[in-house]
């Protein structure tokens, strides 16, 4: 048990990214290796890895979830997340980001660049991250200083060499922290360290204009060490390292660059935490209040729901209690543990800028700010929402025992709690159950842990597309109920009119009472409301959800005696669809950013088939054999598309898409939307 914590500038926090076969996994396992935690190296084909250890992580010899590790170097406590590298899992990688302060994105040395690591640098530069690049596998044949060229020709100029493989690759040379003169397996070691010094001198102002004036000569080495670290903070700079996980070629200087030029919690870019609209910026000071964020959940068979978090200040300890975002009652802390894979270490206290976890508080959710209540703003602290990608593929699911109703409902709660982009919806419009994920493989693996963790049997269909409804014109809707039936009546009368709203509306709808001289009561205002509330739910033309309308309720009659609340629901929801229906509806459609990696020579056959697809292709790539093609497509032309592409492309092409916007429906397709929403109505 520790009951001690390391100091914030002593602690390195690093998240491991890359395309799914580029060595993650394997880099880990060297690590721990080399740094003593582990005396054996595992394997992903031996499934005896420390990071992947889940049932489902063997049988797919993928990583499938985030794993925390950690080990000491130069006198450094390293956290080290290993995240997956396929797009069905790409959100894990995300969610991990505002609790490190580096990137490190793993690239294959044989493969090149392929599409998540585009996608993550992308993203790691937009979360203000400073990013390192790793060429992994350098043993293996591979042209390294072509595809240091590429990184630099997709990245940009400001990815530099700070080491470079030796000829016979089973070392590095390193080229930034001494002026080397070794030969290496490609470039000059000499012309190597003038870009790097070149590029960092350029953030300090004093520094480079003594570098000119010495005429490139050596510089103070901790200057040029200060403006190392400023660069990568502040992006100026992506470097690229060397190694080979297999070999050991290049793991001890990956580890002294870890330990002593990466930023320590610290020195990172501050986290975007807010007291309501007030930015509040977190220091790694023990004796402040505390600050946490929860940024993985996860279900153990034998711990239970275990929580996983990040010190931003103060300290967590066993006996914490602590507020869950703005809830009134805090929660006391238990058992606390820093964690190796599978395995647990039990700890007192958890510092700050410390990766920790707690089990068993099921208050406790994904994205959660965990405080003392002293933060000192005038609301609770909380992180800026996670852009995280949209669930777009989806399954229609079954039960196959309607008895297992209760058990479904408990295992699938758990799952989405510790997966932030698994969703299940129940789709009006369309009568189905649908479970929505990042891809098939996303949702295979959760229809596995289904039935072998929890026992419940599905059956899953394609979903039918989830369109929604609109309106293009402005109307005018007039209704009035009025209803007899012996005793007391309902009467209830109102005028209103709609006009679109922009599709960047906030919320899609708009409702305003424009009603002078008390033709209907403020009371009614809420029914009528009410009632074009059911509308937006249930759709006025096709069964869809209905956004983007304003709606002004201008005129109306009511009745001393009868006007009543159910009469001016019924009223405001006529009188609403009959606005709708001379509105110019129109039925939107979910249109997907896709983009497609495949062989060069299948391009011509990828493009055509997008076409066919109503799909617009706006860019390709071409990087090195393979071409990148990018493209907007409908998502209803896409539902077989995994089929299709394996197909095209003899099983070498891969993509993945994500939600750009929605469009209106060609007329076409429009009318057989409608004309089939028609019959199943008619039908029931």
């Amino acid at each position: 048990m520790s009951n001690e914590y390391p100091a914030a500038d002593a602690i390195r926090n690093i998240c491991l990214c890359g395309h799914s076969g580029s060595g993650k996994t394997t880099l880990c396992e060297r690590l721990l290796f080399d740094t003593g935690v582990i005396t054996r190296q595992g394997a992903v084909e031996q499934t005896n890895t420390v990071s992947d250890f889940t049932d489902e992580e063997k049988h797919h010899q993928h990583s499938l979830q985030p794993s925390m590790m950690h080990f000491t170097h130069e006198g450094h406590h390293v956290n080290l997340i290993d995240t997956p590298g396929m797009s069905d899992f790409i959100s894990h990688s995300i969610a991990c980001f505002p609790a490190v302060e580096t990137v490190l994105l793993v690239i294959d040395a044989v493969k090149g660049i392929e599409s998540e690591t585009r996608r993550l640098m992308r993203i790691a530069g937009e979360r203000n991250l400073p990013r390192v690049i790793l060429i992994n596998k350098i043993d293996a044949e591979a042209e390294l200083g072509t595809l240091v060229d590429q990184i630099r020709s997709t990245f940009g100029d400001i990815c530099l060499p700070i080491n470079m493989p030796t000829p016979d690759r089973t070392a590095v040379v390193d080229v930034f922290e001494t002026d080397s003169h070794e030969e290496t397996a490609f470039s000059s070691a000499e012309e190597a360290h003038t870009k790097i010094v070149d590029q960092v001198v350029e953030v300090d102002e004093e520094l480079m204009e003594k570098y000119l004036e010495s005429g490139g000569a050596s510089l103070d080495h901790k200057a040029v060490h200060d403006a190392f670290e400023q660069a990568l903070r502040e992006g100026h700079l992506v470097p690229i390292l060397f190694a080979s996980a297999k070999t050991g070629a290049g793991i001890p200087k990956l580890l002294h660059v870890m330990a002593s030029l990466l930023p320590s919690p610290m020195e990172g870019n501050p986290r975007p935490f807010m007291c309501g609209e007030e930015r509040l910026v977190t220091d790694c000071d023990p004796s402040k209040p505390t600050i946490a964020h929860v940024f993985r959940v996860a279900t153990d068979k034998h711990v239970g729901k275990q929580s996983v978090f990040r010190v931003h200040q103060g300290v967590v300890t066993a006996r914490s209690e602590l507020y869950v975002n703005d809830s009134r009652k805090p929660l006391r802390i238990g058992q606390l543990t820093r964690l190796q894979g599978a395995e647990a270490e039990t700890a007192q206290t958890i510092g700050p800028g410390e990766i920790g976890s707690v089990a068993k508080i099921d208050d406790i959710h994904f994205d959660a700010v965990l405080h003392d209540g002293n933060s000192g703003g005038s609301e609770p602290p909380h992180l800026k929402p996670l852009a995280l990608p949209r669930p777009m593929y989806g399954l229609a699911l079954e039960l196959k025992r309607h008895a297992d109703e209760t058990k479904f409902s408990s295992a699938i709660q758990k799952l989405m709690d510790e997966d932030p982009c698994l969703i299940l919806e129940r789709i009006a419009a369309t009568k189905q159950t649908v479970l929505r994920g990042l891809g098939e493989l996303h949702l295979r693996v959760v229809l596995e842990k289904l039935e072998s963790q929890y026992g419940v049997e599905l059956e899953t269909s394609p979903p039918k597309i989830a369109y929604k409804e609109s309106i293009q014109g402005n109307a005018d809707g007039h209704y009035r109920h009025k209803k007899q039936s012996g005793g007391a009546g309902q009467f209830g009368e109102v005028y209103l009119r709609v006009a679109p709203l922009p599709d960047d509306h906030e919320t899609g709808f708009e409702f305003e009472n424009a009603t002078v001289g008390g033709s209907i009561p403020k009371q009614f205002m809420p029914a009528i409301e009410k009632g074009i509330r059911q509308v937006l739910r249930d759709g006025a033309v096709a069964g869809y959800p209905l956004s983007g309308v304003r709606v002004e309720v201008y005129d109306g009659k009511h009745h001393d005696v009868d006007s009543k609340e159910i009469a001016f629901v019924t009223a405001g929801r006529k009188a609403f669809e009959i606005a709708i229906k001379a509105a110019r509806p129109v039925l939107l459609e979910p249109i997907v950013d896709l983009e497609v990696s495949v062989p060069s020579q299948y391009m011509g056959d990828v493009t055509g088939d997008i076409s066919t697809r109503r799909g617009r292709v706006n860019d390709t790539q071409v990087l090195g054999d393979v071409t990148v093609v990018k493209a907007k497509a409908p998502l209803s032309e896409l539902q077989t598309y995994s089929t299709q592409l394996k197909s095209m492309t003899a099983g070498a092409g891969s993509y993945n898409m994500e939600y750009s916007h929605d469009e209106p429906t060609p007329p076409q397709v429009q009318q057989e939307v409608v004309a089939a929403y028609k019959k199943s109505d008619d039908d029931d």
